[in-house]
């Protein structure tokens, strides 16, 4: 899958999917990846405050979570902790996701992304 990267957008775009990572800015990763509008690192893709307090930490509207192949819920403490500070999760599929977090950050739009490989 290719994703076109919209010029507009501030930080790193997903371009595509490579083996069991992604594609970020056209640099192939392995596993999972974290993303804000001003950064990206590696991710182990665990659902817990824990890993996802790098991203719940520059306050986003929202954390979008691409659970891999198929869209599985994360654990309702990590919503509710999540929500608690303000912040919004918005799980899907990462095909989903992926495509989620290029048009939300084309829009200029605050958020975070939490992405497991395919």
């Amino acid at each position: 899958m290719k994703i076109d990267r919209n010029p507009r957008a501030a930080g790193p775009v997903v371009t595509g999917f490579a083996g069991a990572g992604f594609r970020i800015d056209g640099e192939a990763t392995a596993g999972g990846v974290l993303l804000t509008p001003e950064w990206w690192r590696p991710w182990d893709g665990a659902l817990t405050l824990e890993a996802l307090e790098p991203l719940a930490a520059i306050g986003p509207e929202f954390i979008v979570i691409g659970t891999g192949a198929t869209l599985v819920r994360p654990p309702r403490e990590l919503v509710a902790a999540l929500d608690a500070r303000g912040i919004g999760v918005e799980p899907m599929d990462s095909r989903a996701a992926a495509r989620a977090w290029g048009v939300l950050r084309g829009e200029d739009r605050w958020i975070a992304a939490a992405l497991m490989p395919l």
